[in-house]
């Protein structure tokens, strides 16, 4: 005979203690970001603009780009090497989230990720921000509420840090619908209550002191067709296949460039690397990617389907490439310009294929390869293409790309054999939990 099973209650007032908190770390780490962006941008309009005008160039010319890049690999190299814990673990082999680290890398790391943002190469902050803004909180909160574990404090940086990164809560909300937040008995909304406060406020800070905006301008989706399904399928399926061959080149070239023990002298032959391919390829391959992406449907009458092939290859070479000599940054943001460069080649090949269908598709497609989030990779293209009648299709074309990423590797690198672990912070490692108690888990992004 069974007992009956006991009705759990949700403490809501323990809910609502956590508010204030969380609702600060949203805003902190909203500043953090904003902060650093800020700084990187004002070098980068100094070093591209203001100082290539001393010399009689401009900031499109491949001599200028080549130098730059080169003179960013010899300064984050640099950084890398003295820096007190040496700027970080090195974010090839790191997922999105991790252990906390001791606040004493938090400045070499921040520098790093500043030269690397002005600098152009072809990462983006996603990696260092988030390591930054979880270690400060949860240096910061062990100091002033040490009753809050450091699971709690990392899920509510990592919330708060996604919220401002894409400027909208909903994709902290995704990400973490597919994570085990831990005890069931409790509603899904009453575990993610207190990180959705800081993704909340994180987003709302970003949006309130910066002008933040992802959308692309691509022509309306005329609506859909029964065609269109076996479109995205197809479409989505060949940019998975590009990035799975990424993710099986990025191990071995990773321990491959490796040989070169100094990280001065591998970051500055990287950077060379870097600047070729960017003077190959053109300004628009170089940086992030966020706004050279929003410049693509402008190049639509110029530019051949070859044209946005090669913008899309050189991009994925670069990102390899920088990934593995040791830059600081992130691989969301620079596949995500990826996706939509594939996409316009798609559509310019084939007229007949609407735009915003085809760079839906691929970019779905290359981001499931990439992270192995398949919320985080619809919500990029909602967030790029805002039209609500593409999310049919393009979940079609998500579920066709799942099976095909399935089981293989994703795009992050297998860790060096002889690498020695970097000295983690206070708490154990990340298993951030639902915010009543509960111990959870999270999975890699």
């Amino acid at each position: 005979m069974t007992e009956p099973t006991t009705e759990f209650r949700v403490p809501v007032r323990q809910l609502l203690k956590l508010t204030i908190p969380a609702a600060l770390v949203g805003i902190l780490c909203g500043l953090v970001l904003i902060g650093l962006s800020a700084l990187a941008k004002v070098l980068e309009d100094w070093l591209w603009d203001d100082l290539s005008g001393l010399f009689g160039l401009d900031r499109d010319s491949p001599v200028w780009i080549v130098v730059i890049l080169t003179l960013t690999g010899l300064l984050v190299g640099l950084v890398i090497r003295f820096a007190p814990g040496h700027a970080g673990p090195d974010p090839a082999s790191a997922g999105l989230v991790e252990p906390p680290l001791p606040p004493r890398v938090l400045p070499g790391l921040a520098l790093a990720m500043v030269l690397m943002l002005a600098g152009g190469v072809s990462l983006g902050p996603e990696n260092p921000i988030m390591a930054i803004n979880a270690a400060l909180v949860v240096w910061i909160g062990a100091r002033v509420a040490g009753r809050v574990g450091v699971p709690q404090w990392m899920a509510l940086s990592t919330a708060g840090t996604l919220g401002a990164m894409f400027g909208t809560p909903l994709a902290a909300a995704l990400m973490f619908s597919e994570m085990d937040p831990g005890d069931r008995r409790i509603p899904l909304w009453d575990r993610l209550f207190a990180p959705l406060v800081s993704a909340a406020t994180g987003a709302l800070t970003m949006l309130l002191l910066s002008d933040l905006d992802m959308a692309m301008d691509v022509p309306e989706y005329p609506g859909l067709q029964v065609t269109d399904l076996a479109i995205a399928v197809a479409v989505s399926l060949g940019a998975a296949a590009l990035g799975l061959l990424a993710s099986y080149v990025f191990t071995p070239l990773h321990r491959l460039v490796h040989r070169v023990r100094q990280p001065v002298l591998l970051l500055t032959l990287g950077g060379l690397v870097l600047g070729l391919l960017g003077a190959v390829g053109g300004p628009i391959t170089l940086f992030k990617g966020l706004d050279e992406m929003k410049q693509l449907p402008g190049m639509v009458g110029e530019t051949t389907a070859l044209g946005f092939l090669a913008f899309a290859l050189i991009k994925l070479v670069a990102l390899l490439v920088a990934s593995s000599v040791g830059f600081r940054g992130g691989r969301i943001f620079p596949a995500t310009f990826v996706g939509v460069s594939l996409g316009f080649a798609v559509s310019v090949a084939l007229p007949s294929v609407p735009p915003a269908l085809a760079v839906g598709a691929a970019t779905v497609g290359i981001i499931v390869a990439a992270t192995r989030s398949g919320w985080l990779s619809i919500f990029l293209v909602v967030a790029i293409i805002p039209q609500a009648t593409l999310i049919p299709p393009l979940l079609f074309a998500t579920l066709a790309a799942w099976l095909l990423v399935t089981n293989r590797p994703e795009l992050r690198a297998a860790p060096l054999d002889e690498a020695t672990p970097v000295e983690a912070g206070p708490g154990a490692p990340l298993t951030p939990p639902d915010t009543t108690g509960e111990r959870g888990s999270v999975d890699r992004t």
